[in-house]
């Protein structure tokens, strides 16, 4: 019988055994809800309020009140970037962002595109980098937003924020990050970086899925996008969901405690990973930036191999992997990220994502490289476009 393997940790991860442990209590011994005024409520709203000032002091805001709590990070983002744009229309139409955002990001933009707004949509370089001389030269008096991610969700590239941030409000934009695939992996702080807009998620970080928070620098204008009560201070609408709140602050506190060794582990795994992946494999290309990047994510382009194919023949090994992001899944397009970053789309399709976690091992990663290996080669030998099924249509 196969292993089963999971090396799709930028996708989500598992509830970590402590976060559990903290959730546990809200489900029949704190139980009311959190806008009600009776006892019940007064103890749900103690335990999501202590979650709000966990995730305030882990990316160090000022205050806990500038933390509302969302279902994850697509609404944060399309929260976000609607809330912040409507809201600050008196300022200018123009929007900011790169081509290389979420989904969540592109697609709120899009929508705004058709009220009016009008965006512009930053090129990267070969390596994911947002290029610095285009938002310069494309920001302008009427830019009331700039919102740039911190890490790529596909290929880790890690992007100069504060340089970013900076530019912005030279031109007095408010300026957004969408910080999913950055907690946990850096050590994020909203003042040092100059942000005054993050979104972060739950699921990322070995909590459970469907919370995620955004964070508003006091001062910042921004709308609702739901209708409804009067929970999150008048600004998100929505029952609070008291589990899974308590379980975010819980993972967030866990995360930013364990930050330094997890990243040293991941270092490790990754560079055995890459070794391995050398000496085995052939005419492959190792996507991202060199050096500005997280540890956990690496995104590899095998020639003459369709991704598709590949990650089928591992996940029948037991080896859960992605093309990239989890939120694009269906789509029978190549990645928009490795578009954008010049790569063909013959070679975006055949890319694959790797992502490690807190529980993978070098003896994983052995396990891996050995089916892939195994893999890449039956592809190969399938494809007319390689020697090897070159070779083989020749015999035949």
């Amino acid at each position: 019988m196969n292993k089963k393997i999971y090396c799709d940790y930028a996708a989500t991860t598992f509830v970590s055994g402590e976060v559990m442990q903290e959730m546990m209590p809200c489900f029949n011994t704190v139980w009311g809800n959190a806008s009600s005024l009776h006892s019940f409520g007064r103890e749900a709203v103690a335990l999501v309020d202590r979650a709000r000032d966990r995730v305030a002091k882990a990316i160090n805001a000022d205050k806990s009140s500038e933390v509302y709590f969302t279902s994850g990070g697509t609404e944060a983002n399309n929260w976000a970037i609607k809330g912040i744009a409507r809201a600050n229309r008196a300022k200018g139409n123009h929007i900011i962002t790169s081509a290389i955002e979420h989904e969540s990001v592109l697609e709120a933009c899009r929508q705004l595109e058709a009220e009016g707004f009008v965006v512009t949509y930053l090129p990267v370089d070969e390596h994911g980098l947002v290029s610095i001389t285009d938002l310069i030269h494309s920001i302008n008096e009427k830019t009331s937003l700039v919102s740039v991610m911190s890490v790529n969700n596909e290929v880790g590239t890690v992007q100069n924020i504060k340089t970013i941030a900076n530019i912005a409000h030279e031109y007095g934009a408010i300026f957004h990050t969408d910080a999913v695939q950055a907690i946990g992996a850096l050590k994020m702080n909203v003042k040092d970086m100059d942000v005054d807009v993050m979104s972060i998620s739950g699921h990322k970080i070995y909590a459970p899925k469907g919370v995620g928070a955004l964070y508003v620098k006091n001062g910042v204008k921004i709308e609702p996008i739901l209708a409804g009560g009067n929970q999150e201070r008048g600004l998100r609408a929505g029952t609070t969901n008291v589990p899974s709140i308590v379980g975010f602050g819980k993972a967030i506190e866990i995360a930013t405690r364990d930050l330094v060794i997890n990243q040293k582990k991941l270092k490790s795994i990754r560079n055995y990973f890459l070794s391995k992946v050398a000496e085995n494999i052939s005419d492959v290309q190792v996507n991202g930036h060199p050096y500005q990047k997280v540890q956990g994510t690496v995104n590899i382009s095998f020639k003459f191999v369709e991704a598709e194919a590949l990650l089928t023949l591992l996940d029948m090994a037991g080896i859960a992997v992605s093309t990239g992001s989890a939120c694009t899944s269906g789509s029978t397009l190549p990645s928009h990220v490795l578009k954008a970053m010049g790569l063909s789309t013959e070679l975006a399709k055949g890319t694959i994502r790797f992502s490690f976690g807190k529980s993978t091992t070098k003896e994983d990663v052995d396990y891996i490289v050995e089916k892939l290996t195994e893999s890449v080669a039956k592809l190969r030998e399938l494809s007319p476009k390689s020697k090897r099924g070159r070779k083989r249509k020749e015999d035949k």
